[in-house]
């Protein structure tokens, strides 16, 4: 074999000598890198020994085109840093995995595939990171809400908790990539799981189904159990109550169980109370009138929903209840999703009070999220496609939508389509999973297709409107396009060599797909043939052979399909001409080293030559040629001396291009110029073709050497067979190495040098495929067996790592081959394809430490100090006066790197919110809202929320112009998500528009009953009557109904007559009938003693409600503040809801106090800035005191950041308070000066 000098000018030793050529336009460009991935320096060496010797460039492994392309000299040193990065590039999605979606308040998306967990960025959908340590497949994912204050002691992380069908849950730390905790109870899929939410105190608490029926509570910090209660019937997933948590209901087999006394500290007690529901289908009255007025109408006379009996035998089957779960816009109202139809109830009545019916044409639900902000349904149909209706607003809703004028009216809570998406195709392999909303905006909506990919839908609102809401009508939603893509199983794949950044997958549909490994993000997918692919080969830096083969027939015959595609324009055309139908099936193709020939190996046929550059068949073999089990090109060819003439001309070419230190671009273009330059070249002058050998092996592992050139084939040399050896079964040739592998997992290596040979047996069955790695002098070798792969060093004959499919490794292995010089990648049956260390170690990466090719806004993969002082930095727009989005000239001491990333979080804001920031017209509380938004922080965004919606409303002055008044309150009011925070009037309203709707629905005597409750507390004496006096006289409750009636209707007539019912209130109380004692109150107007009653005996909530719809503000104010006081009680501790409260009561002060007692520095300096600028706090002697000692609080931590300007402006600002931190800050500053 000739060898080379090694190249001069080049510091890394085992150089993957990697050539370049600029990829399509719109393609970053592929610099030239070394294969292990390392900078390297890479300057201009003499032609002669660079890129072209022979052993040199085939060694290792690079086709070098047609030729190999010199550098010429006089080129000026410049580094190129490439990194492929260790990752799992994932596939088509397993059935388990249908579920496993998760959409976090930090802005990313968690779902499973097959045993991993794969996190990506919502805007950019890009991969952040893939989770692997489960062993079985995924089922459910979670992400820890970030409802509480976020500061150094709990600083912004990226929780999620995963749980699989062995009935494993584990808890991330994501961001590391690594497992915190690790639970495991019964070996069954969990059925749901959930984390609590309403807790100040702990936020490590995680609330699973393990199957068939029980409901554990774990600490999944430490992994300890909590409790855990078993319940009659299986559970299938369970929904909290958004209003109250104490409030939990289970879905089961048969019905649903409400569980009234959910508490973290002990179990609930007794079994809970359990409801039937008869579908909708089975209800007599369906059946009766479906025949007659359709669907729709027919609905609205379903009555009876819900039974405390159980239902008859034939109506159980029917309970298709697909899922259940509470309204997050209103308190007290719970969806039950059918295919056909959503059912809305009222549970303060058990009812029906709205039903969502789709036609007879429509394509049924999947999957319904309800929205927070607006009475809202995101609906997942089973096409694909996603629609969002929205409820009907309330000055319409007594209005029937029915065209013919219905002989009863009903009234309905009316959801009308807003918008929807384009369906998907719908086929065996692809159909939806589920969808996940993004909890922060609501305005977009995620679906996870069975082939692993994950569409985004963005609701694009048409009238320019608040952000966050998506209310608007008209609405438009835009796709963006997500780039992943499902590889079905049935891999095959392989790597192109000379841009070590490609990686390319044949998959069980005739279609290619090429991957950029950089980014794992896929290029292009090519549909090439129409049956499973079997091969790969590159032809070139742009071009490959494909081949496949469709089933054979009686005789064993095949269609053979070999395609020559040329990958920027996707073109195929068929390398074989008209050949190919009705004959042996091929084996396998093999391209030589300077891709000038290809051998086509088939199963019961001669071997055939071709030409690669112009597709013409060279040599076809006799019918006497033997059969063939193993071919391999070899390395060296006679290359280098057919050049010395074309050299010369490029070197004179190249020596013309000399450049200044400042022109590197010059350098890049000028590197690609030439090269094209140099290929064209070659390309006009192919009468020229270089001498390539191949060595293959027959049936009795004979070898034959066979030299190819130009069309002359000439058989050189046999080898006999090895005895130690079983059938050849692959064959991998570099430099003087030649290793073959057997059936019998026997691995024989060859020196040609020292003509020695060595035969290891690795006792591992059949060796299907072995590889060498590329980078000179890289003497490592990849074999593949069937239960996995080893990584060979063959200079010292010794395995260097092995991987074994079995308990440990959950997949099979289909494919492997070297991605960079010390990178492997296989691909598996769970249709992932995995970029691994050599080790074969499978290992989730720090996600600070990836490569991303789209910058991402998330600020939660910052240090904790960092995204504090990233957070800090935004909300005091303007900064030192002015407003800059720029932090390199903020006095920050941390070191230069973690300014470079908060710098690069700031960059990658969207335009829409940079311009925002910086506007001098946005308040203090918009910025606080957005920047709520944009850390996903849970507890600030509903803090500001109420607080803006209050201190806009009792401001003295308006501070800004165009913004509301007062008098706008009513018209806009806070969302009656914010329940009890809403104003009395505003919540008055809607009490009584519900208690409206309950009447209509009302269907037995119970239903109406609880009408009349509701009625006579909200004061309406009029209509309480009529329905009382409604009751029939064989109804045993008939005789008290009228007297109560004659009761409320003469009760306001005498004061003696009101002392005595007072009376009787009071004792009703004391005996035990809270509800009733407190009727007779509010029939007295009383509503304040009933509201004192109810707190009495715990009842807050009731309290709270009567409060609001019975009293005038300042009896109302008095009720709250109690409420405050218990909310505030070491054993409620739920500080975070009674400062809501406060603001909804326009108590600033005490909420300012309460924050600083809290410790929530930032949010109270806030607060008394965006106070003091609405002028609702006087700055007195009493509030200064408070007010300074906040800033100066503020100012410390501030300072604990290592925010020092910050620091420095809250110091000054705190007046007396801040001067001893306010000569310490400046001190240093003194001292530097001095020196």
């Amino acid at each position: 074999m000739e060898s080379s000098p090694a190249p001069t000018g080049i510091g890394s030793p085992d150089l993957g000598g990697r050539t370049l050529k600029e990829a399509e336009p719109r393609n970053p460009r592929w610099w030239d890198l070394a294969s292990d991935g390392t900078k390297r320096r890479r300057s201009r060496s003499h032609p002669d020994s660079a890129w072209n010797g022979s052993a040199a460039a085939a060694a290792s492994g690079l086709p070098v085109g047609a030729e190999g392309r010199g550098f010429a000299e006089a080129m000026l040193p410049f580094t190129v840093n490439f990194k492929v990065s260790a990752r799992t590039l994932t596939g088509a999605l397993n059935a388990h995995n249908k579920a496993a979606v998760d959409w976090g308040w930090q802005g990313l998306i968690a779902y499973g595939c097959h045993s991993l967990v794969v996190v990506i960025d919502s805007n950019t959908a890009q991969t952040l990171q893939v989770l692997e340590k489960h062993k079985a497949d995924v089922v459910k994912v979670k992400w820890a809400r970030e409802n509480y204050h976020h500061n150094i002691g709990s600083p912004y992380s990226l929780r999620l908790a995963s749980a699989d069908v062995n009935g494993k849950i584990i808890v991330w730390d994501v961001a590391a990539g690594v497992a915190q905790c690790e639970i495991q109870e019964h070996a069954k899929p969990i059925q749901d799981v959930q984390w609590l939410w309403n807790q100040d105190a702990s936020r490590d608490l995680l609330l699973a189904i393990h199957p068939p029926n029980y409901i554990v509570l774990w600490n999944a910090d430490t992994g300890t159990k909590l409790w855990k209660k078993s319940y009659a019937d299986n559970i299938l997933s369970f929904s909290f109550d958004p209003f109250d948590p104490s409030h939990l209901t289970l879905l089961t087999s048969e019905g649903i169980v409400f569980i009234s006394d959910f508490s973290p500290a002990k179990p609930p007690s007794g079994p809970g109370k359990k409801v039937y529901i008869s579908s909708p289908h089975s209800s007599p009255a369906h059946n009766k009138l479906a025949a007659a007025t359709g669907a729709k109408k027919a609905l609205n006379k379903v009555k009876i929903l819900i039974t405390q009996e159980k239902p008859s035998a034939e109506f159980i089957t029917l309970n298709d209840c697909l899922q259940l779960a509470y309204l997050p816009s209103k308190r007290n109202h719970m969806l039950l999703l059918y295919p056909r139809e959503i059912l809305i109830l009222d549970l303060e009545v058990n009812q029906t009070v709205g039903v969502i019916a789709i036609e007879r044409t429509g394509v049924p639900f999947l999957q319904v999220i309800p929205c927070f902000q607006r009475d809202g349904l995101f609906c997942l149909h089973e096409n694909g496609c996603i629609t969002l209706r929205v409820r009907r607003s309330y000055n319409s809703i007594f209005t029937t939508s029915n065209e013919e004028p219905d002989p009863d009216p009903v009234q309905e809570l009316t959801y009308d389509l807003r918008s929807q998406c384009d369906a998907i195709r719908v086929t065996k392999t692809v159909r939806p999973f589920s969808m996940v909303c993004c909890p922060i905006n609501e305005n977009a909506a995620a679906l996870v297709v069975s082939d692993g990919r994950v569409m985004i839908w963005e609701l694009k609102s048409a009238v320019c409107n608040r952000s966050s809401r998506n209310s608007s009508s008209g609405v438009s939603p835009l796709y963006s396009p997500v780039s992943f893509c499902g590889i079905p199983v049935g891999v095959l794949q392989n790597k192109l060599p000379d841009l070590s950044l490609d990686n390319m997958i044949g998959t069980g549909n005739g279609s290619v797909l090429v991957y950029h490994l950089t980014s794992g993000l896929l290029h292009k997918e090519l549909s090439v043939h129409s049956c499973e692919v079997k091969g790969i080969e590159w032809t070139s830096l742009t071009g490959f052979l494909s081949f496949a083969t469709s089933t054979p027939n009686n005789m064993g015959l095949v269609r053979n399909e070999l395609q020559l595609v040329d990958l920027p324009t996707g073109r195929s055309i068929a390398f074989r001409g008209e050949r190919g139908n009705d004959e042996s099936p091929i084996e396998m193709i093999k391209v030589s080293h300077l891709k000038q020939y290809l051998a086509v190996v088939f199963k019961d046929k001669p071997l055939e030559l071709w030409d690669v550059r112009t597709c013409t068949i060279l040599r076809e073999m006799s019918k006497n040629f033997p059969a063939v089990t193993a071919l391999e090109w070899s390395p060296s060819h006679n290359l280098k001396s057919l050049r010395k003439k074309q050299l010369a001309t490029r070197e004179a070419m190249a020596r013309q291009t000399v450049v200044s230190d400042t022109e590197l671009s010059v350098v890049e273009s000028s590197v690609i110029s030439l090269l094209q330059e140099a290929e064209s070249k070659s390309e006009l002058s192919q009468n020229i073709s270089a001498r390539e050998h191949f060595v293959f092996t027959d049936n009795d592992g004979q070898v034959y050497h066979l030299t190819v050139e130009g069309n002359s084939v000439k058989d050189s040399a046999r080898i006999p067979p090895d005895g130690s050896m079983g059938s050849i079964t692959c064959i991998a040739w570099k430099g003087d190495t030649l290793v073959l592998g057997d059936m019998d997992g026997n691995l024989n290596f060859w020196d040609l040098k020292g003509r020695v040979s060595r035969g290891i047996p690795t006792h591992r069955s059949w060796v299907r495929k072995i590889r060498f790695a590329p980078g000179k002098g890289n003497q490592k070798l990849i074999a593949m067996y069937s239960d996995g792969a080893e990584v060979w060093d063959t200079k010292e004959v010794q395995m260097v790592s092995s991987l074994r499919s079995g308990r440990n490794v959950t997949f099979r292995i289909l494919d492997v081959d070297w991605c960079t010089s010390d990178k492997v990648i296989l691909a598996s049956d769970d249709g992932c394809i995995r970029v691994l260390e050599m080790s074969m170690k499978s290992t989730c990466f720090r996600m600070d430490e990836q490569e991303l090719t789209e910058p991402v806004w998330c600020p939660y993969l910052l240090i904790p100090r960092a995204s504090l002082a990233l957070k800090a930095f935004l909300l005091h727009q303007p900064w030192n006066g002015q407003y800059s989005l720029d932090i390199s000239h903020v006095d920050y001491p941390e070191n230069e790197e973690i300014k470079n990333l908060l710098q690069e979080q700031l960059n990658s804001l969207s335009n829409d919110i940079k311009k925002l920031l910086l506007d001098p017209e946005f308040t203090l509380l918009q910025r606080c809202l957005l920047v709520s938004r944009l850390y996903g922080d849970e507890s600030e965004l509903h803090f500001w929320t109420v607080a803006a919606h209050y201190l806009h409303s009792s401001s003295p002055r308006s501070p800004a112009v165009g913004e509301a008044s007062p008098r706008d309150k009513v018209n806009n009011p806070l969302d009656i998500c914010y329940d009890i925070l809403c104003e009395n009037a505003y919540f008055q309203k809607f009490q009584l528009e519900r208690v409206n709707l309950q009447e209509v629905k009302r269907s037995t005597y119970d239903h109406t009953r609880k009408c009349t409750d509701q009625l006579l507390l909200l004061g309406q004496t009029d209509r309480a009557v009529q329905l009382l006096l409604e009751t029939s006289a064989d109804n045993q409750h008939y005789y008290c109904d009228s007297l109560k009636a004659c009761l409320v209707t003469t009760v306001t007539s005498s004061g003696p007559s009101q002392s005595t019912i007072k009376l009787v209130a009071t004792n009703m109380i004391a005996n035990g009938k809270l509800a009733e004692g407190v009727q007779l109150l509010c029939l007295i107007d009383k509503a304040a003693d009933a509201c004192r009653y109810l707190q009495t005996y715990g009842e807050w909530n009731r309290a709270a409600w009567l409060a609001k719809v019975r009293l005038n503000s300042e009896e109302c104010a008095d009720v709250l503040k109690r409420w405050v006081d218990h909310l505030c009680s070491p054993q409620v501790n739920q500080k975070s809801k009674a400062l809501l409260v406060l603001l909804s009561l326009g108590c600033f002060y005490s909420v300012a106090e309460t924050l600083h007692s809290m410790r929530y520095f930032d949010r109270a300096a806030l607060f008394v800035e965006a106070c003091l600028k609405y002028g609702v706090i006087q700055v007195t002697e009493d509030t200064e005191k408070l007010i300074s000692a906040i800033y100066a609080d503020y100012a410390r931590s501030l300072k604990n950041l290592g925010f020092k300007q910050g620091a420095v402006l809250f110091a000054s600002k705190a007046g007396a308070a801040g001067s001893d931190l306010l000569k310490e800050l400046e001190s240093p500053k003194l001292e530097r000066t001095e020196e």
